[in-house]
């Protein structure tokens, strides 16, 4: 019993330790988009489900000692793909299917290790279920769970900041060696089937054919699938206003498998979880979680939105695992039981990495997903005898506020309703809208990623071609393109992020400007809707793709750019793509710069004060850097205030001229660390608290 009991917790450890090891390998490759964990979960879930099923064809059609003969070939043949690095091969190239490129890097990577690791429950416990008649075998998917959870809280708290990515590979790698050594022992014990003599299983205290909270595979599968799509939506949703980072990943997913825990362990084996506090409970999370998306556009503090997201993900999902868990069914059903929670997980993470990005043209997972747990818990209480009639009208009601509350202060998501849209579209790196406003009697074309403004142009007047918002003349980086071209009479820019290609403004005649962007629907836009892009007189090139990546494979190929100014504008929206943010990425930018250059890096963020990060990064990497910090005080400009970094190998480069007269040092933060392509921590650069949020969400207009 303990043999099979541990092997069962660390094959669940390693299944999920995987998963936040190899999603940040691959992060930098796929431009820290929030869509990677996406369809990392599409894959894992995806596997997972073929780990199920292979256990439930196997017990039911193989033989023992042939199921012990397949199962260690398998497991042999799957040290041949360890260490688990993924081949630099693989990585993409710009303008291609990410998603795709994505599963195909996970499949050749760690294929068939997560195979047999998901296999492992199941399987295991089918060869267990004979030899421990008086066991709740089903306690042993709480320990599952409970593993896994231990493999989730090990990497932000030890894994991560003690290894760095290919430690941890190599680490992963070892433990896994242990764990095919136990499993192929247990398969050569059991290859002879049950010991004679052992009675067959009895079935456990738990609901029988006859009662009204029978399961069905379909019940099954729909709270598995409502399940996982609480689980994704909620951590998109975390995402897209403040980082594609592993500890949002990690905290949603502790919590999801925490509540697997709470709903089959305890009061013997029956779960803690009673529909008496479980339905009004979640039916609150819903509501306060759909107030979340209409209060200030959907736009949160950060401080704000952690708790009440993981909150309400903590109750929602308890909900549908505790009415999941009161409809098993006997031991004997057990590996259909668990293939039918795979396939609803498995038709969950597919819906939202990849049927909802093209379905779609917003965000709408997380309202739908929250109107389903209040029709789920109407379902629920209707084959409940004596809760019907008490419960039919409030969940009802509830189902309907849900629902009005979401689109209460959001309506502009809804395309036809919104009147200034000119364009809303969706694909895997989010959502993009153009909208044209009235502006004190100017139109003004607006392009928004999320809810975030990427840029805007005037759509008449003298000054329509001139920098706006956050790049005018008196911005951080305007002072470094003015700067570069007074000295020379041509200058090579470079900018990560091409938004509506607002910095082309600043070309000349015989200069040169070459965006880096990831979106090709992004280019499109800048190229069909706004005209930065065709009126300037410089030259204008766009590297689609990754911009660490492109500028690392013109490196590598003899090709450095010799940027008199690069500008780094993928951090003015709230969510920020971390590994542009590094102390290899600023090394590598520099290498990319003219002897006298500037990296001018945009920090501008309402939740998180970068200024300390790059202040470490820059004293580590002895360079020199100074703070624009450019406020606008005229309501009546077309300007707004940001805040730029300006980042040289001379400390004389931003001593002198407008430079010098307008800057300060950076504020360094000891307890911030120095950010590497290993180690990053966002909770500490957070600007506000709870306490704080709530106020300030209140006392606005």
């Amino acid at each position: 019993m303990p043999l099979f009991a541990a092997t069962i917790a660390l094959s669940a450890l390693l299944l999920f330790l995987v998963q936040p090891i190899i999603a940040k390998q691959i992060l930098p490759w796929f431009g820290g988009s929030a869509g990677v964990w996406s369809v990392c979960m599409v894959f894992f879930q995806s596997t997972l489900l073929a780990g199920y099923a292979y256990a439930h064809f196997t017990t039911r059609r193989l033989t023992p000692r042939r199921q012990f003969q397949v199962h260690a070939a398998l497991l042999v043949l799957s040290l041949a793909v360890l260490p688990i690095i993924p081949s630099a091969a693989l990585k993409p190239v710009g303008g291609q299917d990410a998603a795709l490129a994505i599963l195909l890097v996970l499949l050749a990577t760690i294929g068939l290790p997560y195979f047999l690791l998901s296999s492992t429950g199941p399987l295991l416990q089918s060869w267990m279920a004979p030899r421990f008649p008086a066991r709740a075998v089903y306690r042993m998917f709480a320990l599952s769970n409970f593993g896994s959870l231990l493999g989730l809280v090990a990497f932000p708290f030890l894994v991560e900041p003690l290894l760095g990515s290919r430690g941890q590979a190599m680490t992963w790698s070892a433990v896994y060696l242990l764990f095919v050594a136990g499993c192929s022992w247990i398969a050569w014990r059991c290859r002879d089937g049950a010991p004679s003599g052992v009675a067959p299983a009895q079935t456990e205290a738990a609901t029988t054919a006859d009662s009204p909270l029978a399961g069905t595979p379909a019940i099954w599968l729909g709270l598995s699938a409502l399940g996982v799509v609480l689980l994704l939506a909620t951590t998109n949703q975390l995402q897209q206003n403040v980082a594609s980072a592993p500890f949002l990943w990690v905290l949603p997913l502790a919590i999801y498998l925490f509540s697997f825990i709470v709903v089959f362990e305890g009061r013997g084996g029956r779960g803690w979880y009673s529909p008496r506090w479980g339905m009004p409970l979640a039916l609150a999370a819903a509501l306060l979680m759909a107030a979340g998306l209409s209060i200030s556009s959907g736009v949160l503090d950060v401080s704000l939105a952690v708790p009440l997201y993981c909150l309400g993900l903590l109750a929602t999902c308890v909900f549908c695992h505790g009415e999941l868990a009161a409809r098993k069914p006997a031991s004997t059903e057990l590996t259909r039981y668990y293939l039918m929670i795979s396939v609803g997980g498995a038709l969950g993470g597919v819906f939202v990495g990849l049927v909802a990005p093209r379905i779609f043209n917003s965000l709408y997972e997380l309202p739908l997903a929250l109107a389903f747990v209040a029709i789920a818990a109407f379902l629920a209480a209707l084959r409940r005898p004596g809760m019907a009639r008490a419960w039919s009208v409030g969940l009802v009601t509830a189902a309907v506020l849900a629902c009005a509350g979401i689109a209460w202060e959001d309506w502009s998501y809804v395309s036809f309703l919104d009147h200034d849209l000119i364009v809303m579209q969706r694909n895997f790196y989010g959502t993009l809208r153009v909208r044209e406003i009235d502006d004190e009697g100017v139109r003004v074309r607006r392009l928004l990623h999320g809810v975030i403004l990427h840029g805007e142009q005037a759509m008449s007047g003298a000054d329509r071609n001139q920098p706006g918002s956050y790049y005018t003349r008196t911005s951080g980086v305007g002072l470094a393109i003015t700067r570069a071209q007074d000295h020379k009479p041509a200058v090579h820019i470079g900018v990560i992020g091409l938004g509506v290609g607002t910095l082309a403004a600043y070309g000349r005649a015989g200069d040169n400007v070459r965006f880096y962007e990831l979106d090709r629907d992004v280019v499109a836009l800048a190229n069909g809707r706004f005209t930065y892009l065709e009126s300037t007189p410089a030259r204008v090139e766009v590297a689609l793709g990754d911009a660490r990546l492109s500028l690392d494979r013109e490196l590598s190929s003899g090709h450095p750019q010799a940027f008199d100014v690069l500008a780094v504008d993928a951090f003015s929206s709230d969510s920020i793509p971390v590994h542009l943010l590094t102390r290899e990425a600023i090394e590598l930018y520099v290498r990319h710069l003219a002897d006298d250059g500037i990296v001018a890096v945009h920090i501008s963020n309402r939740f998180l004060d970068l200024q300390p990060v790059l202040a470490n990064i820059v004293a580590a990497a002895g360079l020199s850097a100074r703070l624009i910090d450019d406020e606008i005080d005229d309501n009546a400009s077309k300007a707004s205030s940001s805040e730029w970094v300006l980042i040289a190998r001379n400390p004389q480069t931003l001593a002198d001229g407008p430079i010098g007269q307008r800057s300060e040092a950076l504020r360094e933060q000891a307890d911030v660390g120095v950010w590497t392509d290993g180690y990053n921590n966002l909770l500490r650069v957070m600007k506000t608290s709870p306490a704080r949020a709530i106020q300030r969400l209140f006392s606005r207009d």
